[in-house]
């Protein structure tokens, strides 16, 4: 074990230490995902009553190895995946939230973070990892993540107990309701989330999985970003809108600070029954308004010069939008599938998520009720990630982008990814997880690969 692992190690400790000796209430709800508003549907609402929370101190913490063995690999450029490598990130959170008044809930979430994804978290639009970030380090660092406030306004319709759980504090609150959110969290906390397929930290990895990969969504390096988020729910009905700066440039590691470069996303969800069991279908949109080239331009500009195709200096004042369609349904207390769907124009470059034009996937979610461990989980998965034809002749001309970049692509495929995973819950706090991939094109590039991608992830929460 390296002397950095160690003190990542040991910053967790510490962190889970603190929060044993903190006189808060704090139930720890399995596979929630870590999102700011991660609201239930009403129909699979808690219904017994639960003590309103007026602060906690909450915390995660989550290691994962991950390697792939040797695959064809005749050539590779800036972006490429490299055969035969192993890598491991560790990230530790904590969640402190206090409410200063009815419906009102405030949140700070400072991370340790520390390690890289394969290829420094290159090579595959469909990265095998969502643990790992765009910006990878050696030593563990200290970033705050989300600092936001969210305020919920009861519009009646009758109440439900809601369960503390992370940045969401114990309490009841109106089934119609009206919630705000501004400061700085995720997107994905807010918008096209998913039961089965929405938190690296307990269920799936790829990044293609756990959101809809054509989903552009506003987020520095991290997978953060500052805005306001407002939601609307009405019977079994919501309506939300959100307004986020995008980061400075493309991929970047530092946010506009006066929307000068911003995201609109709008969603309306459906939440339904079938036989008794919840499910629910989302329908998000995003429109991104900044400096992004079209790949065309940069690659005629790269051939007028002689010079190495570069989008940045093609980028003009101009928007790219997309959709896509969420769906998960539970068939039974053991078994849950879900699916999604996402396009996006590929004629102008992605800006802060990801390679993808268009994508589709479908999955399930199966509990170990039938082999007496009720808690365990077994995922899998299936998802095709393509490109458009300016996008493929910008990658084939020499490009990189967001991701992926392999030099030239002169036999392009879909990204075909299928994964599975086993989560063992070894006790009422530590997970322990078992996931394979495989990785058809990585890249786009059917002269690369197939990828196997093995990884081992611990985690832990309080």
């Amino acid at each position: 074990m390296t002397d950095h692992l160690r003190a990542a190690l040991s910053a967790s400790a510490a962190l889970f230490a603190m929060a044993a000796s903190a006189p808060v209430y704090a139930q720890v709800i399995k596979d929630t995902p870590p999102a700011v508003a991660q609201e239930a549907p009403a129909s699979v609402a808690e219904k017994a009553p639960v003590a309103e929370e007026r602060f906690a101190v909450r915390g995660q913490a989550t290691f994962v190895v991950q390697g792939t063995p040797g695959f064809a690999s005749p050539y590779q450029g800036g972006n490429s995946l490299t055969p035969n490598q192993a890598k491991e990130t560790f990230d530790a959170t904590l969640y402190a939230g206090v409410r200063p008044w009815r419906g009102g809930e405030a949140w700070i979430n400072p991370e340790v973070d520390q390690g890289f994804g394969l290829s420094n978290t290159l090579g595959v639009a469909g990265f095998p990892s969502a643990e790992a970030y765009k910006v990878g380090k050696r030593a563990p660092y200290v970033r705050l993540q989300r600092l936001f406030f969210r305020q919920t306004i009861g519009l009646g319709g009758g109440s439900e107990a809601v369960a503390g759980s992370f940045n969401q504090l114990a309490g009841a609150r109106d089934l119609n309701r009206a919630v705000l959110t501004i400061g700085k969290f995720g997107v994905g906390d807010v918008f096209d989330t998913n039961s089965y397929a929405h938190d690296a930290r307990v269920d799936f990895l790829n990044w293609s999985m756990v959101d809809a990969g054509s989903f552009d969504y506003a987020a520095d390096a991290w997978g953060y970003s500052t805005g306001v988020a407002a939601e609307w729910y009405r019977g079994p009905w919501t309506v939300r809108v959100g307004a986020f700066n995008l980061s400075k440039v493309p991929n970047g590691e530092t946010l506009e600070s006066g929307f000068g470069q911003f995201q609109l996303d709008g969603e309306i969800e459906h939440r339904y029954t079938i036989n008794g069991n919840p499910g629910a279908i989302r329908v998000t949109v995003f429109r991104n308004r900044g400096r992004f080239s079209r790949f065309d331009d940069a690659v005629t500009l790269a051939r007028a010069t002689g010079q190495p195709v570069d989008p940045a200096l093609t980028r003009e004042r101009r928007s790219r939008a997309g959709i896509s369609v969420n769906v998960e349904q539970a068939m039974s207390k053991a078994v849950g599938v879900f699916a999604r769907a996402g396009l996006a124009d590929g004629s102008i470059e992605p800006y802060d998520f990801t390679d993808i034009d268009r994508t589709a996937q479908l999955g399930a979610a199966i509990k170990g009720i039938s082999w007496g461990r009720a808690s365990d989980t077994i995922g899998i998965a299936e998802v095709v990630n393509g490109i458009a034809g300016a996008h493929r002749r910008y990658l084939n001309a020499g490009g990189l982008g967001v991701l992926v970049g392999d030099g030239r692509l002169p036999n392009p495929g879909a990204e075909l990814i299928t994964e599975a995973y086993y989560s063992f819950v070894a006790s009422k706090i530590v997970s322990i997880s078992a996931d394979y991939q495989f990785i058809a094109n990585p890249g786009y590039n059917r002269d690369r690969g197939p990828a196997h991608v093995l990884a081992f992830r611990l985690h832990g929460a309080f």
